[in-house]
């Protein structure tokens, strides 16, 4: 077999996330992983010399030495970094969100087409086994479709709230179900930690008539994150940490046979139709997805990409799409937004 081309890579930002794009890289083959950057300088020497490579604090010192970087910095740098690096026509991974706003993010796209580069955006549970498993086992048509993204409170990523840091993950992976844009969007939430919102309720209504309802926190006690779709046939639900995903649907029998009221006026016993509900009636399995490592996964996406020079599954336009809805439901939310601590700062002012 001929040896890969190596891909001449460099990570920007090596915080929580970017020290395991560093990790992975540098062990991927056909990667040549030639330096790390950060700004805190004993954290890039740290993970540079943990992965036998160089280490920056600027950036901008090694864009000319790489084909490939992947972003993994604060959102608000997103936009000057990554049209930095596309100017220079070097291939980018982009951390969600893809940047702070939507404007940002089409100048991004249209700096990509540009350039020919791959703008790939790091939206990592479309490489889910999970979600992955629920696609594969769809067959109709979500009518409904429900999310769930809770977590402890983080202690970064603040400066966004909980839309751009969690939620977004949740809208992304309904717009790819869907395969289209809300027509509508309500949201409500609460503002507790600081600045920004940090539990969130949004229902998404698409052209057809399906729904879609996110909860988003990052002040639960413990981590969850599960979507469940219901079709016309079939509700399933994914458990997107332990990768289960349980699939329900009506058997033959109970569809063409006789309705549960009429089993009863007909006088079957009732104990009886109970034990008979899951297996004659309604068909129910669930399956263990793969313990593939997703952020792997994407990686090893985007560099096949890079060197193929194909687009890959999450692209800068669903990035984008993603920004736009999440924006959509950040504004819906200025008006229906308890803020918790001004509310205790004047309850304080009145006693």
């Amino acid at each position: 077999m001929s040896q890969l081309h190596k891909i001449r890579m460099a990570v920007i930002g090596v915080g929580a996330l970017g020290r395991h794009h560093a990790r992975i890289l540098a062990n991927m083959e056909g990667v040549d992983l030639i330096a790390v950057a950060d700004p805190n300088a004993a954290q890039a020497q740290a993970v540079a010399e943990q992965h036998q490579t160089d280490w920056v604090t600027e950036y901008s010192e090694i864009i000319d030495q790489c084909d490939a970087v992947t972003l993994v910095a604060p959102t608000f740098l997103h936009h000057e970094i990554a049209s930095n690096c596309l100017k220079q026509g070097k291939h980018i991974l982009v951390e969600k969100p893809l940047t702070a706003d939507v404007a940002q993010a089409q100048e991004l796209i249209e700096l990509a087409l540009d350039h020919d580069c791959v703008l790939q955006v790091g939206h990592i549970e479309r490489f889910n086994p999970a979600f992955e498993l629920l696609c594969d086992s769809l067959t109709s048509v979500p009518r409904y479709l429900r999310a769930e993204r809770l977590s402890p409170f983080p202690f970064r990523s603040l400066d966004i709230g909980v839309i751009h840091d969690l939620m977004i993950h949740d809208i992304e992976l309904i717009l790819h179900l869907t395969g289209t844009m809300p027509t509508k969007v309500e949201a409500f939430g609460s503002q507790i930690m600081g600045a920004h919102e940090d539990t969130v309720q949004a229902r998404l209504q698409f052209p057809g008539g399906s729904i879609a309802d996110i909860t988003a926190s990052r002040v639960n006690p413990e981590p969850r994150r599960s979507l469940s779709v219901w079709t016309s046939t079939e509700n399933l639900t994914a458990d997107l940490h332990t990768r289960q995903v349980s699939i329900q649907r009506p058997t033959h029998s109970m569809l063409t046979g006789p309705a549960m009221e009429d089993r009863m006026r007909a006088g079957e016993d009732v104990a009886e139709l109970r034990t008979r509900v899951f297996g004659e009636f309604i068909e129910t399995e669930t399956i263990q997805a793969s313990e593939e490592d997703a952020l792997t996964a994407e990686l090893l996406e985007f560099t096949n990409c890079v060197r193929n020079n194909t687009q890959p599954r999450v692209d800068g336009k669903a990035g984008l799409q993603a920004v736009q809805v999440a924006d959509r439901v950040l504004e819906s939310l200025q008006n229906n937004c308890i803020n918790a601590r001004l509310q205790a700062v004047k309850q304080k002012r009145v006693a």
